[in-house]
Order: structure tokens, then C-alpha cells, then sequence
């Protein structure tokens, strides 16, 4: 029933309209829109009548306002500096006032442009690896393809003639020099220390560009003169070490005629760490010297540099065939080729002569990850800035009623969007410069921020701007073009379609979530595969120990007793290489049924007695090799692979062809893996040598403590060679570090996972945060009529759970595909389990509803009395 009684419009109308009209004719004007308010009251109601009010007193401000200060009715938008100052301040405000959705907004994007930052510089380091050298563009290593089996396989390794062969008839080559890695002793008075350096000729020194911060490479033409690395210098020498005096493996006196820089961690040469001249690798080495001449013994590296304007693929047509022209060409037939130094590190890999890339497929990867990770994280950004803006609706129109033009609203949300942005950038610098030791450490690298680079701080700032350009775009040209009689009056609605692109980005999120979840499952999965693998021989308490001196070759038996002696060693032997690593082969291998089609690369290991005790290896069929047996000399065990290969169902007996030789064969171990813990063993076989052996090995005592077993180690072999510090290698570290790329990039993948999880899950918790507060009162209703907290829950949490469930489905068939071609890059690999795909599934699920609860029983837990209360 309607009454006559006064009523009292909204004060704050009231107010306004009384600081902005004149004394004299306000009165009046307020007198006329009361009469009016009360009859709107008598006839549309109260609540309406406040809003028709509000908007009359509103409509009177603007032309009002210009009255008093004689401005036109219409003013060009001017950007001032006051302005500028205003519109932060507002975004201050707004930042300070909204805290949770402030610190769901920076924090996240600061997150995902610190994991890009991260992968940028990572992968800024592995795309400058060797640029440091001067001609990086004109230099090449000398490989080779050849054909054992049905495919061509590459190597890095080629005889030593070649390199005078390049020098002597080919015209296009300005620089030639060959190269041989070796580990030595490097001794000055007390001090003592082993080393990796190069035996090079003298073109390597100018190849390399070298940094000589003393003297001068052009000493290396000396067979005794040494250059050393800064780092090794300072190491050895208090004072300047030019022209100074060291000791090389105990036996040659070198002259130290120059320092270098070290290598940068981003080098192939990193490990170079002292320089020593060919001819001495030549006058001490026997097995080099008996090679030199050789064009089927290819164990060295040769560097080269083109002269300008020379093309690498018409020089390697030119050099492809040197060795087939030549006099008895082998059946393996070479193929040699230049492989430039742009391409060693991150194109490695060759598939039947053709380059099938390398580390560069994880450059990409990371750098896909990367920019996903940012994607998701912008996503969050744009979706809270654009639902949190829809409540800034009536702000807009009361602005557009007081007299703010369209470009003062837009510069307004572009300036505080921009602002946001850019304080996540510089949140972000911070989480890299703390993450940083971490991530060094993870991916084994030493990057550091690049302070001095335009470029970093050009791309920072320039996607700073665009992600706040775009996330400030729904409200600045959106809002701003609303009709402020349509807001105040409370016919505004947002289209009931404006949600739809919030879900799909919020299912693109989980989508990219799950699927990193599945890949880094898999990751692990794979190593763990490869670990369990039975590997045919002990590694437990195995240690090996590098024999750089004569000393301990030339005493061997001595230094076996005493060590038996101690306790501390169940058993000793020697060979040709370490047990984790296969050094060589040869295609020198016939047996009777061998057909004349055949070229196998055969992989030959060359022990002492007592090897297969002291690394326990398996025996399958025969007998172990035996001081008993004079005639084990000419005796040949084989493994696994070898005897599939020469296809004999009993092979004991049979006579072997190899090296001019004939051997018997006496035994057929289980496959020892020695090399990629991810494909299959290569066929192998073991004979007794104690010329060809340059590795002790060595199984500790199990009953005593490491430390102490170690320690009378040392003590026998420090009798027998005084000089040569006591090093040593676990067999167990040493075939851990096989797994060591593939943990980095699992731990990788995994961490830039749980990031791109957080990031959605922050997302999630802001967006179910938004969904709540908009549906307060219907909740409050729905409380009085009755619905318990978990029908609430449910009512807010569906939605969401529906999302990560598509996502969930989208998300497990291109992980299967993607994964699925990854696994075909290992021989030896794991299965791709439906409970992977469950788990990850689940996990995201179990994530989501924990991230989204805590938001739907707040809301169901609140009183609905003032969850009804108006405005």
C-alpha cells in the first residue's frame, strides 16, 4: 500500500549536486528534483526512484561544472604529467585495496616471466657455444661416415695421415691441425695435479683465437714447451711461470712459454686446460707414432679452417673420397666430410649420413616450455584484470557523468594495467637472480643475468608493455565505451558469452598442466627404466684408477700382492679403458661363417688376468681366463651380442681371425654395458694384453669402511710412485653420470611443471575468488531456502571440475603422441602406462578441488544475512 510521506533522496546525490551547483540557483534545483523524487517514489518505488535521482542529479553535474568554469562542452584529451601521477596513484589504490587479487596478478605473471627469463638465458648460452672464437665461422672438425652394417654411422675420429693430405693438396684449407685429448700429470716442486690438455700442431693456437695473457703460442714449436691455462698456472706457480720449468707425467721437463684464458664454460674446449706440442705426443706415445702412417687406425681429431669465401659442402665433396682413391680401400668405406663448428654442439646426431639435428631438439623443447609457461601466466593476468574490471562498471559511469572524456578512461586502465606489468617484471628479475645457484647447479651451466645487454632489457620491457596493452584492452576500450545512464540505472549486464573465453583459457592452462605433468612422469620413468637394467657386471665397491706414468705399468704384479696383502681389496686387475666406456673397435674381426658382405664393427677390450673376478662380470658358457692356461694368450671370450652376431648356437671352441691373429674362444659372458645405458650392447670381445692397458681396476674390501679401504690404497701405490697424486674414480659415479643429461632435463621439465601447475592453480583460486563474490547473494538465498555448505561447494566447484575433466581428455592424447615420439629415440625404453596418464589426471583434479575449496565453503560458510544485504 503507498503512502504520501516524504521521502529522502540518496545523500550522496545530494552532495554532489550541492558542491557543484551555484548558491544561488541550488536551492531551487533541489527543491524541483525532490518534488520529483517523491512522485517517482509514489509511483516506480523506492528503489528506482533512488537510482532515477541519482541519475537527474548526475546529469546536472556536467553542463553545471563547465558552466562555472567556462569551459567548452567539449575538451581534446591532454595527457599531463599531474594526470599520469593521478592514474598511478589510482593504481596504487587499486592494488592496495584488492591485496589477494594484487598478489594473484603480479605474483603469477612475475612467476611465468622468471621461468622465461631462465629458459632464455639457458638457452642464449647453448646457442653462443664456441661463438667466442674469432673465424667460428669458417672453422670445421673432420669426421667420417662409413658403412659397417646397412647404415652409414658418423665418427669424430680419422686417421693421422689426413691432416697432411688436407695440407698438402687442397687448396681451400688455410689452417690444418691435428689433436689428441689426454689426461696428465702436471707437477711443479710440492705441487701436483692432473690435468686434461690437447697435443695439437700449431695451427690449433691460431684457430682457437687464443686470449695469451703471457707470452706467446709461437713457443709451441718447441717439442718440450708447454702453454697453460690461467686457472692451472695460478694453481701451480706463486709468481710469473714464464719460462719456468714443470714436469709432464713424470717424465718430460717442459717449459712453460705461455698463459692462456681459460676456455668459457660455454666452449668445446672448456676441459683444455694445458697445451703441448704434437711432436711430443709423437716421440713419447708409441701406438701414435705406428699410427701416423696408418689410414685405417682413425682414433685423432683433425681442426680445420677454409680460407674466406670457401663453401663446407663443396670442400667435404672435394675430401669425401681421399681414402677410397687410395690403395686397398677398406670395406667400411669412409666418406669424409667437414663438420662446422657452428653445428658441434647442438647438431651432433647423424642418421644414415644424413644430419638429423641433436641438443637442439631440447633447446626448442625448453624454449616451447618457456613460452608456454609465460602463455599460461599472461592468461591468468588477462582473465582476472578482465573479471575484476567488469566491477568497475558503475566507477566508469560516474566518471562519464562528472565530465571524463573516453581517452582519459582509456589512458587510465592502460596506465594501470602497464604499471601492474611492469612491477611484475621487476618481481621477476628478483625470483632469477635468486633462483639462479639453483638453476646453475640443475643444469650444470653458469649463467648470470645479462645486466649490460640492450637486448635483455629490450625484450623485458617491450613484453612488460605489450601483456599490458592487452590485458588492459577489455577495460580500457570496453568499459569506457558504456552509457552511463545504462550503468547507474542497472541495466548494464554483462553478456552471458563473456565468460565463455575465461574457461577455454582456464581448459587451455590444465590442458598444458596435465601434459607436462604426463612428460616429466615419463621422463623419470625412463631413467629409472634404464637404471634397473642389468648392466652384466658389479659397479659395487669398484674403483678405477688411471695409470699417466710408467711406474705402476712396469711393476703391476708387485703392486697386486701388496694390495691383496692389505686387506683392503678383494682383487685387482688392469685394461685397456675404463669399464663404463668403450674405447675402440675394429672391423679386423672374421670367423668361418663369416660372408664376404659382412663389415661388423667389432668392440675390442684388451684386460689382465683376474678382470673378470675383480668387476664381476657374468659368465654364461666356458671359462674366465686363467693363470693355468699358458695358452690363454691366444684365448678370446666374447659377449652376447658378439655370438648373435656371428650367429653360432655353440661358439666355444671356434677359432677367431683378429689383428693377424687367430684366437680360440674360451668363454661367452653376459653383455657388459658400456656405453649408452640406452641401447642395446655392441657386439664385444676381451683378450689378455699387458702392453695395450692404461687403467687399474680395482674392488675394495666390503668389510671395511670406504675411507679406510681407500687410504691403504693410496699408501701401496704412493710406495711404488711417490709422484703421482692418488686419484681415483668410482665405477658407480662414473656410469651415473650416463644418466646425467636426461635427470637435468627431467628435473628441468619437472620444475618448469610444478611452476605452469601454480600458475594455473593461482588463476584458479582468483577466478573461483571472483565467481564467489558475484554470486554472494544467490548463495545467501539459497542458504535461507535451505541448501546445505556442501551443495554450495558443489554448485561452485562443478564448473570448474568439468573444465579440468576436458582438459584432462584433451591433454592425454597429445601426450601420448608427443611422448610416444620421444621414447622412439632410445632403443632400450619404458612403456607408457594407462596409470601415468590416470595419475596425472587425478593429480590435477585433486589440485583444482584443493585450490578451489577453500573459496566455495567460505562462501557457503557465510552469514546470509549479510550476504543479502543491499547496497
Amino acid at each position: 500500500m503507498r503512502t504520501n510521506r516524504h521521502h529522502s533522496p540518496p545523500r550522496w546525490a545530494t552532495t554532489l549536486l550541492g558542491w557543484w551547483t551555484d548558491p544561488n540557483t541550488r536551492e531551487e534545483v533541489e527543491g524541483d528534483l525532490l518534488e520529483l523524487y517523491n512522485h517517482w517514489v509514489q509511483t516506480v518505488g523506492k528503489r528506482k526512484a533512488d537510482w532515477r535521482y541519482s541519475l537527474s542529479a548526475l546529469k546536472l553535474l556536467r553542463p553545471l561544472a563547465r558552466k562555472q568554469s567556462n569551459q567548452p562542452e567539449t575538451t581534446p584529451f591532454s595527457l599531463s604529467a599531474d594526470m599520469v601521477r593521478n592514474y598511478l596513484k589510482i593504481a596504487f589504490r587499486n592494488l592496495v585495496k584488492n591485496k589477494v587479487y594484487s598478489f594473484i596478478n603480479i605474483f603469477g605473471l612475475a612467476a611465468g616471466m622468471a621461468v622465461a627469463m631462465l629458459i632464455g638465458l639457458w638457452i642464449f648460452d647453448e646457442l653462443a657455444f664456441d661463438k667466442h672464437t674469432k673465424n667460428y665461422d669458417r672453422i670445421a672438425q673432420l669426421w667420417q661416415f662409413v658403412k659397417f652394417d646397412v647404415e652409414k654411422s658418423s665418427y669424430d675420429a680419422v686417421p693421422i695421415p689426413l691432416a697432411e693430405e688436407l695440407r698438402s693438396n687442397y687448396p681451400d684449407f688455410e689452417a690444418v691441425s691435428l689433436s689428441a685429448q689426454r689426461s696428465g700429470i702436471l707437477a711443479a716442486g710440492e705441487k701436483k695435479f692432473v690435468k686434461t690438455g690437447n697435443y695439437v700442431e700449431p695451427d690449433f693456437t691460431k684457430m682457437l683465437s687464443l686470449n695469451m695473457l703471457a707470452g706467446s703460442a709461437a713457443g709451441l714449436n718447441d717439442v718440450n714447451a708447454i702453454l697453460l691455462s690461467e686457472s692451472v698456472a695460478n694453481a701451480l706457480f706463486d709468481s710469473n711461470p714464464i719460462n719456468k720449468l714443470l714436469k709432464l707425467d713424470n717424465k718430460q721437463t717442459m717449459k712453460v712459454v705461455g698463459i692462456y684464458s681459460d676456455f668459457p664454460d660455454n666452449s668445446t674446449f672448456k676441459n683444455v686446460l694445458f697445451i703441448a706440442p704434437w711432436k711430443l705426443l709423437l716421440a713419447t706415445n708409441d701406438d701414435t707414432r705406428s699410427q701416423q702412417d696408418q689410414w685405417d687406425s682413425n682414433s685423432y681429431q683433425i681442426l680445420a679452417q677454409l680460407k674466406p669465401g670457401a663453401d663446407f659442402g663443396q670442400v667435404s665433396a672435394k675430401i669425401k673420397d681421399i681414402r677410397m682413391k687410395r690403395d686397398d680401400p677398406p670395406a667400411y668405406k669412409p666418406e669424409f666430410f667437414l663438420h662446422p663448428m657452428s653445428k658441434w654442439h647442438l647438431y651432433r646426431e647423424f642418421k644414415d649420413g644424413v644430419n638429423t639435428g641433436g641438443f637442439i631438439t631440447f633447446v626448442r623443447l625448453f624454449g616451447i616450455i618457456g613460452s608456454i609457461v609465460l602463455l599460461l601466466a599472461c592468461i591468468n593476468f588477462m582473465n582476472l584484470s578482465t573479471a575484476r574490471s567488469e566491477k568497475r562498471a558503475k566507477e566508469v559511469g560516474i566518471r562519464k557523468a562528472v565530465g571524463s572524456v573516453r581517452s582519459q578512461l582509456i589512458a587510465q586502465f592502460f596506465i594501470e594495467s602497464i604499471s601492474t606489468t611492469l612491477l611484475a617484471f621487476l618481481l621477476a628479475i628478483l625470483f632469477v637472480q635468486l633462483a639462479l645457484p639453483i638453476f646453475n647447479q640443475i643444469a650444470d651451466k653458469k649463467i648470470a643475468i645479462l645486466w649490460l645487454n640492450p637486448w635483455f632489457w629490450f625484450s623485458g620491457l617491450g613484453f612488460s608493455l605489450f601483456t599490458g596493452l592487452i590485458a588492459g584492452s577489455y577495460p580500457a576500450l570496453y568499459l569506457s565505451s558504456f552509457q552511463p545512464v545504462k550503468v547507474l540505472k542497472g541495466i548494464f549486464r554483462t553478456n552471458r558469452y563473456a565468460a565463455i573465453p575465461r574457461r577455454v583459457l582456464v581448459g587451455f592452462q590444465f590442458t598444458v598442466s596435465v601434459v607436462l605433468i604426463i612428460g616429466t612422469i615419463i621422463v623419470f620413468r625412463q631413467i629409472e627404466h634404464a637404471k634397473d637394467r642389468p648392466i652384466g657386471y658389479s659397479r659395487q665397491g669398484l674403483i678405477e684408477i688411471k695409470m699417466n706414468t710408467p711406474e705402476l705399468a712396469s711393476r703391476y704384479e708387485a703392486i697386486r700382492n701388496d694390495m691383496l696383502t692389505t686387506g683392503a681389496v678383494t682383487d685387482m686387475s688392469e685394461s685397456s679403458g675404463s669399464v663404463t666406456v668403450q674405447y675402440g673397435g675394429t672391423t679386423d674381426f672374421s670367423w668361418r661363417t663369416k660372408t664376404p658382405d659382412m663389415h661388423p664393427l667389432v668392440m675390442s677390450n684388451f684386460v689382465t688376468h683376474d678382470y673378470g673376478k675383480t668387476v664381476g662380470w657374468r659368465l654364461l658358457t666356458g671359462r674366465d681366463f686363467s693363470r693355468a692356461f699358458s695358452t690363454d694368450t691366444a684365448a678370446m671370450i666374447l659377449n652376447e651380442a658378439a655370438v648373435k652376431l656371428m650367429g653360432f648356437s655353440t661358439p666355444l671352441g671356434e677359432l677367431i681371425h683378429q689383428g693377424g691373429r687367430h684366437y680360440k674362444v674360451i668363454g661367452v659372458i653376459k653383455d657388459m654395458l658400456k656405453e649408452d645405458p640406452f641401447k642395446p650392447a655392441n657386439p664385444s670381445f676381451f683378450v689378455l694384453s699387458y702392453a695395450n692397458i692404461n687403467t687399474i681396476n680395482v674392488k675394495l674390501a666390503p668389510q671395511l669402511p670406504t675411507s679406510e679401504a681407500l687410504a691403504k690404497v693410496e699408501q701401496v701405490l704412493k710406495a711404488y710412485d711417490p709422484l703421482t697424486p692418488f686419484e681415483y674414480k668410482f665405477v658407480d659415479d662414473e656410469f651415473s653420470q650416463k644418466f646425467g643429461f636426461e635427470e637435468r632435463i627431467g628435473k628441468l621439465a619437472g620444475g618448469f611443471a610444478s611452476l605452469a601447475i601454480l600458475i594455473s592453480c593461482l588463476g584458479l583460486f582468483g577466478l573461483a575468488s571472483f565467481i564467489a563474490e558475484q554470486r554472494t547473494k544467490e548463495i545467501g538465498i539459497r542458504k535461507v531456502l535451505g541448501a546445505s555448505v556442501f551443495n554450495v561447494w558443489r554448485l561452485l566447484s562443478t564448473e570448474f571440475v568439468l573444465l579440468v575433466l576436458a582438459a584432462f581428455c584433451l591433454a592425454t592424447p597429445i601426450a601420448y603422441y608427443l611422448l610416444s615420439d620421444w621414447l622412439q629415440n632410445y632403443q632400450y625404453r619404458t612403456d607408457l602406462s594407462w596409470w601415468v596418464f590416470a595419475g596425472a589426471g587425478a593429480g590435477a583434479l585433486a589440485v583444482t578441488l584443493l585450490t578451489i575449496s577453500f573459496q566455495s565453503v567460505k562462501a557457503a560458510l557465510m552469514n546470509p544475512v549479510k550476504s543479502l544485504r543491499s547496497e
